[in-house]
């Protein structure tokens, strides 16, 4: 079997979807503790969290705030959420999130849960973020 490209041309490109998004108040934190670290305690009753544990690591992102000095993390994302509900097998959602944002050069940090997805950006990029969202026919709610 030949090797898959990955380009615009090579792959089918998905309808466009204008999708209803929400900006997130607050600042976020995606850390990195070992593998076999347990769930901290400073996770407990913060608004937004997300736990992900894999054989190579714990992944932690949580409102900045709550993260004490000396846990390894990347500070300074915001959110934003595709309002509503979505069902699991609907297509293409963080990808029209996502291509107009690699478009102006942005790096996105995905997160799915059950009901919906977020994206996160470097909070100095949201102005760039928001108007490249817009430009694609999102409707963002801040």
């Amino acid at each position: 079997m030949p090797d898959l490209i990955l380009s615009s041309r090579s792959i089918p490109l998905l309808p466009a979807h204008s999708l209803p998004l929400e900006v997130l108040p607050g600042t976020l934190a995606i850390c990195r503790l070992p593998v076999d670290a347990p769930v901290p305690g400073w996770v407990d009753g913060a608004d937004f969290c997300t736990i992900s544990r894999t054989r190579e690591e714990l992944s932690i992102t949580i409102d900045q705030r709550l993260v004490p000095a000396g846990v390894r993390s990347e500070q300074a994302y915001c959110a934003i959420r595709v309002a509503g509900v979505l069902p699991p097998d609907l297509i293409g959602i963080v990808v029209s999130i996502g291509a107009p944002l690699a478009e102006v050069g942005l790096p996105i940090f995905a997160i799915s849960t059950f009901d919906t997805d977020y994206i996160l950006i470097r909070s100095g990029d949201m102005d760039k973020a928001l108007a490249a969202l817009r430009s694609a026919g999102h409707q963002v709610h801040q």
